[in-house]
């Protein structure tokens, strides 16, 4: 969720896809291209929010109930039409499908709201390429406008958490949220002295409806489970749970944005706006206001433009794991903007991760193995994290097919133009029954202490695919997994930083002992 904008943004909607091919491979950057169009999006409706476990597993049971009946219905009527006839219903009650996730989604507030919001800008070709566009506007709500709770009901929560009224903690405060998302909502302030703050409060009841939905994911994962036989739902529920439930506490947020705020202060490119700590809350974020160009007015940048915050932004969300070992495992168009200096600001480290040393020197190696075609490390590595449970069902060259078709656009070495039908084709790729590889995929399991990690991977791919940037983003990664020296820019700027000592979280060593 976006903590420091001053106005909302425009169209959440994605522009339809345009090309057949999985994404275009160039030799050169070319011209600019058009804004994208505009969202007729309409209001959300402002419903409770349902905080029992059995109000909300019943929303989304019925959600589920009602589109296997229409499922269900659709292959009776299918016997006797012809195939014109099929693809015709088929395509009808995928719309209503999207129509209805919409519908259901946009009364929550909880996990299932946050499924929503990345579904809102990743494409994962659930529904036929001419209604794609529609479908994004219509999800973008949930991104870019989220249902709003009245003013009197987050003032209680900002003076439950002051014990003292709005007026005495700030100067001055605009009761118009100027952002909302999954579980809270963003308000701009100006505290005594003059300085400019954005106010992030959670809902009322959200915390509750969110520990709901976290009950349910066992439930889920359980089914999950007849698909994907290799996964363990124990393990995984619980690393998920721990993530979200640590969401909810805005004081743990402030704690994950300050030391990303020390760790880029000074930094060229990127900004992380520093926290209010004496202002901090388990339910009241406040930070430093920042103000710039939300993201669906950057897709109609010029290229050149793009290239280069496409490239900011690979370089903030996989710098911060492969560099500083924490991340941001929510990657989306809504937590970061274009500062008019031209530096990008980042926003909302609620969902965060913190990976001990040692896993991220076992992700380096994965991805080394993976670029280097070395299947005896990605087997052993493999068998070693659980991610192979049982080894001798995998096919080490077919292994390697997979993880370079899931990785190619950083583990390939050329020039890429990075569309929203790559980001799809990888989603599809890293869990989808569409994939070739879903047989493989069946036996494998998800090492806890990697799946935020993969999270962080296929959103920050599916935002600069939004922005169909540019670059060779293979290079970029050698800086970390091989400690190579940088051939870009933007590169040897950053490099630079952090010779001059600023914030390096490995003291400068981790990517030197990398050096082949």
């Amino acid at each position: 969720m976006t903590t420091t904008v001053d106005t909302r943004h425009g169209s959440a909607g994605a522009t339809a896809l345009t090309t057949s091919s999985r994404a275009r491979r160039c030799s050169a950057p070319a011209g600019a291209r058009g804004p994208p169009p505009v969202s007729i999006l309409g209001t959300v409706a402002r419903d409770k929010i349902p905080t029992s476990r059995v109000g909300r597993t019943a929303r989304i049971g019925g959600l589920a109930a009602g589109q296997a009946m229409r499922q269900a219905g659709t292959h009776a009527a299918n016997v006797a039409r012809t195939k014109e006839g099929r693809d015709a219903a088929l395509e009808r009650r995928h719309v209503e499908a999207a129509e209805q996730i919409v519908a259901a989604l946009g009364t929550m507030k909880g996990a299932a709201m946050k499924l929503g919001q990345v579904m809102s800008f990743l494409d994962v070709g659930l529904v036929p390429e001419e209604y794609r566009e529609e479908f994004q506007r219509k999800l973008g709500a949930l991104r870019d406008a989220a249902p709003t709770v009245t003013f009197k009901d987050m003032r209680k929560v900002i003076e439950d958490e002051f014990e003292q009224p709005v007026q005495e903690v700030f100067e001055e405060f605009d009761e118009e949220p100027i952002a909302a998302a999954s579980i809270g909502q963003v308000y701009r302030a100006t505290l005594a002295g003059g300085r400019r703050v954005a106010v992030k409060v959670q809902y009322p009841g959200v915390a509750a409806a969110v520990r709901a939905d976290m009950q349910n994911l066992g439930l889920i994962l359980r089914l999950a489970k007849r698909i994907a036989p290799g996964i363990d739902p124990k393990a995984i529920g619980q690393e998920i749970a721990e993530r979200i439930h640590e969401e909810l506490d805005y004081e743990l947020e402030a704690q994950n944005q300050r030391a990303l705020a020390r760790i880029f202060r000074g930094h060229p490119f990127i900004v992380v706006p520093d926290v209010i700590t004496r202002l901090s809350r388990e339910r009241v974020l406040v930070t430093e206001f920042v103000h710039g160009t939300g993201f669906e007015e950057l897709k109609g940048y010029p290229q050149a433009q793009r290239d280069r915050i496409g490239e900011i932004l690979f370089r903030f969300y996989f710098g911060c794991l492969y560099r500083h070992q924490q991340f941001s495992g929510d990657p989306h168009p809504g937590n970061s903007m274009v500062l008019d200096d031209g530096r990008v600001a980042f926003f909302d480290f609620g969902l965060f991760k913190r990976m001990p040393p040692g896993s991220v020197e076992l992700e380096i190696a994965a991805q080394r193995a993976v670029i280097e075609g070395d299947t005896e490390t990605i087997m052993r590595l493999g068998a070693d994290t659980g991610l192979f449970p049982e080894p001798e069902k995998f096919k080490p060259a077919r292994v390697l097919k997979h993880f370079r078709a899931a990785t190619s656009w950083y583990t390939v070495d050329e020039y890429v133009e990075l569309t929203p039908e790559w980001a799809t084709r990888v989603m599809i790729d890293m869990g989808d029954p569409r994939s070739e590889y879903f047989g493989q995929m069946r036996h494998e399991s998800a090492p806890p202490d990697h799946i935020f990690g993969r999270r962080m991977e296929v959103l920050t791919l599916a935002v600069i695919a939004q922005l169909h940037a540019r670059g060779n983003f293979h290079r970029i990664a050698r800086e970390w997994f091989y400690g190579e020296e940088p051939e870009t820019e933007l590169g040897r700027q950053e490099a630079a930083f952090y010779a001059r000592g600023a914030a390096w979280q490995l003291g400068g060593k981790g990517a030197q002992s990398r050096r082949r």
